[in-house]
């Protein structure tokens, strides 16, 4: 069998985005960013349904005080530092984080989908 059925996969998204705190990091391709001003941030998903859940409040980055470059890709891992990635996908689109910008995630923009 491959086929996951829509409570496994409510349940697989409850019990890894839900039930323990999850942090959200930002990568230069399959590099997270490693400047001084950056650190992960942690977030809070919505009630998985057919197998889908997204954040539940914005997710809100430091203020660069340095250039982290090119973010590429979103990475969602079960510690502050360290820890393993659960998730990682491409960026809807590249943004440019150089000094004195914030890399920002709307609520409801970073969706997690099984499929």
């Amino acid at each position: 069998m491959n086929h996951m059925t829509v409570y496994l996969k409510n349940k697989v998204l409850t019990d890894n985005l839900r039930t323990t705190p999850v942090f959200v990091a930002l990568f230069n391709g399959d590099i997270e960013v490693t400047a001084a001003s950056y650190s992960r941030q942690s977030a809070s998903f919505t009630t998985p349904t057919d197998g889908q859940t997204s954040n539940s409040a914005d997710i809100l980055f430091p203020i660069a005080a340095e250039s982290w470059g090119d973010i590429t890709h979103i990475g969602i891992l079960d510690a502050k530092t360290g820890g393993n990635l659960l998730f990682k996908s491409q960026a809807e689109f590249t943004k440019n984080i150089d000094v004195s910008s914030q890399y920002k995630i709307p609520k409801n923009y970073l969706i997690v989908r099984l499929r």
